[in-house]
This record gives structure tokens, sequence and C-alpha cells, in this order.
């Protein structure tokens, strides 16, 4: 019974796939490639049993944009117990222009790499006014996504859809304005993150 249900919902989503894509064809002046493999610096592998979701090439053009491509490789994006302020420590101001292009590479990246959500926010509080600190803690992050630039999601097609979810607080971690950060993170199914290395 299971596997004759699964045949009719495989059925019925290509007939659902067909009719828009005729429905698109008829309204737009639109091509139909195929199967997608690269889209907006996001690279999709497609096979049988799975798909992986990941960002190999657009990490490769950020290390060289911010003349990273050859930095030793680290195992965390942060520092342990890293604490940021507003005067940083001590190190004076940088180019305001080239750090909003760094920290906005580093959050387009985030869409295939959660294990840099929670240090890509961190050095997003400081756009304003940032600092050689704040900038170093940034060039950690492009470091240890140099050394990882293979990783992003992976999704079974074996493997049940279920949904999981994880939060956490840092209790009033924030030195800044005495806030708490939380973060949270949902994966669904197999989708967290993996290397196809």
């Amino acid at each position: 019974m299971d596997d004759k249900l699964a045949f009719m919902n495989e059925v019925l989503n290509e007939e659902v796939i067909t009719e828009f894509r005729e429905t698109m064809i008829k309204q737009f002046e639109i091509t139909d490639m195929g199967l997608m493999s690269y889209f907006l610096g996001i690279e999709i592998f497609l096979s049988d049993s799975a798909i992986f979701i990941f960002q190999k090439k657009y990490v490769g053009d950020i290390l060289k944009k911010f003349k990273m491509d050859t930095a030793k490789p680290i195992m965390t994006p942060v520092e342990e117990k890293l604490k940021l302020t507003k005067e940083g420590s001590g190190g004076g101001y940088v180019n305001p222009i080239y750090f909003k292009s760094l920290v906005g590479s580093l959050r387009y990246l985030t869409s295939t790499r959660s294990d840099i959500n929670f240090a890509v926010g961190l050095i997003n509080r400081f756009m304003k006014n940032s600092r050689q600190s704040h900038l170093q803690a940034t060039k950690r992050i492009l470091r240890y996504v140099g050394g990882t630039r293979s990783d992003g999601n992976f999704y079974s097609k074996n493997d049940p859809i279920e949904l999981f979810g994880y939060i956490d607080s840092d209790w009033v971690g924030d030195t800044i304005k005495r806030k708490s950060t939380s973060g949270y993170a949902f994966f669904i199914s197999s989708g967290v993150r993996r290397s196809n290395r």
C-alpha cells in the first residue's frame, strides 16, 4: 500500500510540474532548460536519491575578491568566548564600504551555510563604525569557509520528512545593549550541513 501511495504522489507531482511549466511558457517568454544546476551562486547537485545544495564557486569568488584565497583555513568561524564591542580593542576604523561588502557577501553565503549564521550575525552588528577587531573577526569567518568550501545542505529522498528545531540564547551576552542573543535553526529531514568532499 505504501509503495502504491508513493507512486501516486510521484505521478501527481509530475503532472503538477508539467502543468505549471506549460502555463509559464504560455504566459511568459521563457525557455525550459531542464533541471537546475546553478542559480545566483548556488550550486545544485541532483541524483535519484538526494539533492545537495552548496556554494563552492561563490566561496572561491569571495575569497579571491577579498584577497583571502591563500589564507590558512581554521576550524571554527568564531573565536571561543569572543566579545566584540563598539570601540573594538583599540584598533582604528576600517573602510566602511569594504567592510559592508565583505559582510554582505557572507550574509548571502548563509543561504546554504547555517554553520556561519551566528558569526555573520555577530559581525553584522558593527556595520556602522567598524574597527580592526571587527574586521579580524570577519576575516576569521573567511578562513573558516575557505577550509569548508564544499559544505552545504544535503536532502536525502529516503529520509522521512521531519522538522527539527534547535534554539539557544546567550543570556545578556550583548555587551553593547545588554540584550540576549537568541539563535534558532530548523532543518527538514536530513537538510543539515554536510560535505560532498
